[in-house]
């Protein structure tokens, strides 16, 4: 027992571990399990047989193994609204970053009156509910007639708080170093943040750019009521029509098939935030650039 007891220290204290680091992994991976069955049921589920789905018994792996709620998926206009997302996510989240990249760099180093009354008020903003602004929004666009197009999706989204409260935080530990010598060569200061400070900003870019394409693409509610015509919707949107009927023989049929609609709706957030987790975690945990 001793001898397994001190092979476990000699192992922990290879990797830069403590005992006392057990308990805490042990929580962590928990907590992590929790967080993971919800996605991977709704993976599984998505490849089962309707009969299979509501059981007495939970599958976590199926037993039987189908496509078809993914070809029945595709039987309606899906890759006309994946379209859709994307240009509105892409396009939305582009300009997101570099106007929130702007305004951040103002608030943060720029000197003018209401500098911080003017950041307040956008910290304020978040706390105003999205239902509050969506029917006046709404009735402006159906009176100039832009109504089920790409600028009704994507005009609202390019200005986001979320953006410029993590290019502020950024640019308020940015070297002033930098800035002196861009302006010793003769830049004035919009040319020494598009060719210094936004370059160099590269991490926060990226962490902003994953949150904001999150949300774009995952928007429901606006795209929902500005998207009239079928062609237009967007992908969350349009799998709506995949949820099951309550309360009729459809209920349990529908379940699987909707996993499958979801599933797919999962799919890009997911990619994007694996190929760029390295960047999103700096930029999220970064104060500033080490000098």
């Amino acid at each position: 027992m001793a001898a397994l007891v001190e092979r476990i220290s000699t192992y922990l204290h290879e990797r830069g571990l403590r005992v006392v680091d057990i308990p805490i992994w042990i929580g962590g991976m928990l907590f992590l399990l929790a967080w993971a069955s919800p996605f991977l049921w709704m993976v599984t589920t998505s490849f089962k047989y309707p009969e299979d789905v509501l059981t007495t018994h939970i599958e976590w792996i199926p037993r039987r193994v189908t496509i078809d709620n993914f070809i029945q998926v595709f039987e309606l206009p899906v890759l006309r609204w994946a379209l859709n997302s994307a240009v509105q996510a892409i396009i939305a989240t582009f300009f997101c970053v570099v106007f929130g990249a702007m305004a951040g760099f103002a608030l943060a180093r720029m000197r003018f009156p209401g500098r911080g009354a003017i950041f307040m008020v956008f910290l304020a903003s978040l706390m105003v509910p999205t239902e509050v602004s969506v029917v006046p929004m709404l009735l402006a666009f159906v009176k100039v007639g832009w109504a089920s197009t790409y600028q009704a999706l994507i005009l609202p989204m390019i200005a986001n708080v979320l953006s410029l409260y993590i290019f502020r935080q950024f640019f308020l530990s940015f070297p002033q170093e930098l800035l002196d010598a861009a302006r010793m060569d003769g830049a004035n200061i919009m040319r020494a943040f598009w060719l210094i400070a936004f370059p160099l900003a590269r991490a926060p870019a990226v962490a902003a750019a994953v949150i904001i394409f999150t949300l774009n693409w995952n928007n429901f509610l606006w795209p929902l009521l500005v998207t009239f015509d079928e062609s237009m919707k967007t992908l969350p949107v349009g799998i709506a029509q995949f949820a099951p009927n309550v309360g009729t023989h459809t209920q349990i049929e529908g379940y699987a098939v909707a996993m499958a609609a979801i599933t797919m709706l999962s799919i890009p957030s997911l990619v994007v935030f694996f190929l760029l987790q390295k960047h999103f975690i700096s930029g999220i945990s970064q104060g500033g650039i080490k000098q």
